[in-house]
């Protein structure tokens, strides 16, 4: 059967642009996500693996016997191999093909960060922050400082309302400290603890109802930390910080 200009399927390109696009207006094209088809297959596939049809060291089938029971095209079984050669199931060895290394897929960052310990969580925390203090003292610039007392004052207001809006205060001033060190890497791996930082946080203050005496709770550390960032002084940035999450580990180290 002749194929029309403009058509493709899985394993064909358009035969033809022009007749496509030609007199059709201009759009902003959004990120594709994966075919349907894609997920189908790795889904099943994964079902296979997981459910114990191929124990850890198995040999898959080949593309084409793969593409042949799934009813599906070979570009489509690489994609899913793919995928679940990037969930830590299967790995594919030169020369020999693809096999089952686990029968359980790994855990991302954020899962692991959500089932943690929150101590080994703030351990971790230090040494992300102390350092991201220490550049951001040297790096902040007139819109990181007027972010920062913004933030300080923010968390101050904050201590008028309930633990909630004070914690969620109190993380934003940090996210602000670790914006200015203006390390894209920094600032992705601070975000991944926020939501962890948060529900814990919460939980420590109310458990031990650390604003009950002073619903400002560590203003004084806070602005000593925003402080020696805007005066340039990276080592008191990081000893501020670094005390203060101490006393927090310590606490928790205490329950």
């Amino acid at each position: 059967m002749q194929q029309h200009e403009g058509y493709s399927n899985e394993n064909s390109a358009p035969q033809t642009t022009r007749e496509v696009w030609e007199g059709e207006p201009h759009m902003s094209l959004g990120a594709l996500r994966p075919s349907p088809l894609v997920e189908q297959a790795t889904e099943h596939l994964r079902e296979q693996i997981t459910g114990g049809e191929w124990s850890v060291g198995t040999k898959l089938p080949g593309e084409t016997a793969l593409a042949k029971s799934l009813g599906v095209g070979r570009s489509t079984v690489r994609e899913a191999l793919r995928a679940l050669a990037g969930a830590g199931l299967v790995q594919a060895r030169q020369g020999s093909g693809v096999f089952v290394i686990a029968t359980k897929p790994k855990e991302d960052w954020s899962t692991q960060l959500r089932q943690a310990v929150i101590t080994d969580v703030y351990e971790v925390r230090m040494l992300i922050e102390v350092e991201a203090a220490q550049l951001a003292a040297q790096r902040r610039t007139e819109d990181d400082i007027a972010a920062l007392h913004g933030a300080l004052a923010r968390r101050r207001d904050a201590a008028k309302a309930g633990n909630a809006e004070f914690v969620e205060a109190d993380i934003a001033l940090h996210e602000a400290v670790v914006a200015a060190a203006h390390n894209p890497v920094l600032s992705g791996l601070f975000t991944e603890f926020v939501p962890v930082l948060q529900r814990r946080l919460l939980d420590l203050v109310e458990l031990l109802s650390l604003r009950s005496d002073n619903p400002n709770h560590g203003d004084e550390g806070h602005a000593v930390l925003v402080n020696a960032v805007v005066q340039g002084d990276a080592e008191a940035a990081g000893r501020a910080l670094r005390d203060e999450l101490k006393q927090t580990l310590a606490l928790l180290y205490s329950l």
